[in-house]
């Protein structure tokens, strides 16, 4: 005998929880110190690598990004040439364990909070939300990040690292532990706001609201004095082919900062509200 199929009602609830990324989105401004170091790390192996090679691949677990920047076709010839073959899992694993201790070593000079952060996650608690946060950071990396923002104000309600949940962006596990440490009733009750296109790609695979800025992240690059230092015109180009990007990896909505999220998560309450999901 067969039954017909039940669905679940669609939730129509205020959003519970968001999951904020680090680098690029609450802290370190233009996403700096793991492109530092990834572009030294490859320069000293005799493969020099662009910045955007390094940022094409961002938001990723370090070791899965290493691993991305050596998969290019570009990258696997330069390694040809330089050290007689394509680069191995065993060289992945060789350039992740040097970049270890050099991301370490970089990371107390690149955790001050983005200007308005801390405005912004007292408003998102005083519409009942929780804070979680997702990274590429390793658990002893994000441990400095994390004691630096604590001393500035921040504290999120939980924090995930990729190897406590199984893997890292773009699989949606980190956001389902989030949902999970903060007792979130429905992942559609959730919004995660990053700068990449990682971040998005994990909130989609996770079946959250996704948020993405330009302006303090990845997809510009730049810190706030190189970024403010620019001609208007070239600002506000640089800024739309961000957004571009970041549209084009299926983020619904896009934004400058994370303090510019107000409006945005008012309009999710209201599609919610009509029982739409992400």
């Amino acid at each position: 005998m067969t039954y017909p199929r039940v669905k679940r009602p669609p939730y129509r609830g205020r959003l519970q929880a968001a999951i904020l990324d680090w680098a690029g989105t609450t802290v370190d401004y233009g996403c700096q110190a793991p492109t530092m170091v990834l572009h030294e790390l490859f320069a000293d192996r005799g493969v020099p690598v662009s910045i955007a090679e390094i940022r094409r691949h961002m938001g990723l677990l370090k070791k899965d990004q290493i691993r991305a920047i050596c998969a290019t076709p570009r990258v696997q010839a330069a390694w040809f040439e330089r050290h007689g073959g394509a680069p191995s899992e065993q060289d992945v694993t060789a350039l992740f364990q040097e970049f270890i201790p050099r991301q370490l070593a970089c990371l107390d000079r690149h955790s001050e909070l983005i200007p308005g952060m801390l405005e912004t996650v007292t408003r998102l608690r005083a519409r009942g939300m929780r804070i979680g946060t997702t990274t590429g950071y390793t658990r002893p990396m994000l441990d400095i990040v994390l004691r630096n923002a604590m001393e500035q104000g921040y504290t999120p309600d939980a924090t995930v690292c990729p190897e406590e949940a199984g893997g890292g962006r773009p699989r949606p596990w980190m956001c389902y532990r989030n949902a999970i440490l903060l007792q979130v009733d429905a992942m559609e009750a959730c919004v995660k706001i990053g700068d990449t296109a990682s971040d998005v790609q994990e909130a989609l695979n996770a079946g959250v609201w996704t948020i993405a800025v330009v302006e303090t992240g990845n997809e510009v690059g730049l810190t706030e004095p190189e970024l403010r230092a620019l001609g208007g015109a070239e600002r506000q180009a640089l800024l739309q082919e961000a957004r571009e990007r970041l549209a084009g990896a299926g983020a619904h909505y896009v934004i400058d900062s994370i303090a510019d999220s107000d409006g945005v998560l008012d309009d999710i309450e209201c599609r919610l509200q009509d029982g739409e999901a992400p």
